[in-house]
């Protein structure tokens, strides 16, 4: 009886240490900028294979989408953590004097292509082409390319998502996701299109960014720390170790979403080093240096992308990276 006695009480200790830590861990919301994808695959392996709750957070990631707007849910409250585009955004949000930082960036390379058709097999060959961009393109990476290589504002005509007018026409070319556009295009055109990637033409921002309050920076700055970090971790699982749980993660908040375009995705990440490569080789993924945001702002203001006079500084820290975590997951080979 005093054996039982003994062994319960122990048990109830136990539950009650492990709901002590439970309910220490800090709740974090942390918003992407579309729907689920693997494109987002180091976030979830971070969630789901409990990295995020070895670093004492609780996360909840909150899917975008074209019905949602999570980035006006980061400055208000409503998210600690919001998965940025590039850093045009995080300059524009400089401007507006809106109080967000980037604290790390997950891509080393931007994954916006321009898709050509076979024959169009040079950069320079581009200038000949009937271009398809969206507004949003035109007004972004378009000036730079008229500005750095030429490209004219003529050759543009709308670009409306669909590979359609693309297909019809050989003499045009189409913007799109290194990730997810060329495989539509292989599998409705039936051809293998030329890919560009425009981080290989020196549009050198960084990408998929994650990006926080300013007041969470210098208030919370280890929980800002530790988010960095797991999520780093996560993402060196995602791409080099067993991912399965991870995309049905993904699939279960992205239903429409297929094995085939996953494993896609994941493979033309590896092959362009869209998350493992540059900075990130020697410091870690989610690497950003000083020289890489001058030269990108530099070239975003020749194209009069931004304005000179902004102070494009406040618009992220380094404090966060930088600090090798996670090399050791890399594969040695």
């Amino acid at each position: 009886m005093v054996k039982t006695t003994a062994r319960t009480a122990l048990a109830l200790a136990l539950a009650l240490a492990l709901t002590a830590a439970a309910s220490a861990q800090d709740k974090v919301r942390f918003g992407t900028n579309w729907v689920a994808q693997a494109e987002h695959g180091g976030y979830y392996q971070a969630l789901v294979d409990g990295t995020y709750a070895k670093y004492g957070l609780d996360v909840t990631i909150v899917p975008g989408g074209p019905q949602s707007n999570n980035r006006m849910l980061l400055p208000v409250g409503k998210l600690d953590f919001y998965m940025g585009g590039n850093m045009i955004q995080a300059f524009s949000a400089v401007e507006e004097k809106i109080p967000t930082l980037v604290v790390a960036a997950t891509f080393q390379k931007d994954p916006q292509v321009i898709i050509a058709h076979p024959g169009m097999d040079k950069w320079e060959d581009l200038k000949k082409a009937t271009m398809l961009i969206s507004k949003e393109g035109l007004a972004s990476y378009y000036q730079w390319m008229k500005s750095e290589y030429g490209f004219k504002e003529e050759q543009v005509r709308p670009y409306n998502f669909n590979p359609a007018p693309f297909l019809a026409d050989r003499k045009a070319a189409q913007q799109g996701y290194l990730t997810s556009e060329p495989l539509q295009i292989e599998k409705q055109g039936g051809f293998k299109p030329n890919v560009f990637l425009l981080a290989d033409q020196g549009f050198n921002t960084y990408a998929t960014t994650i990006e926080t309050r300013l007041d969470l920076v210098e208030k919370r700055p280890d929980l800002v720390q530790r988010f960095v970090d797991a999520s780093a971790i996560g993402w060196y699982n995602y791409l080099y170790g067993d991912n399965r749980k991870a995309n049905e993660a993904i699939k279960k908040d992205n239903p429409e979403i297929t094995d085939e375009v996953i494993a896609y995705s994941i493979a033309k990440m590896k092959e362009y080093g869209i998350v493992d490569s540059g900075d990130a080789l020697k410091s870690g993924i989610g690497a950003m240096t000083e020289e890489r945001m001058k030269s990108f702002f530099d070239k975003m203001v020749k194209a009069g992308v931004v304005k000179a006079g902004l102070d494009y500084k406040k618009s992220y820290t380094l404090q966060f990276v930088n600090k090798g975590v996670g090399l050791d997951l890399r594969p040695k080979n």
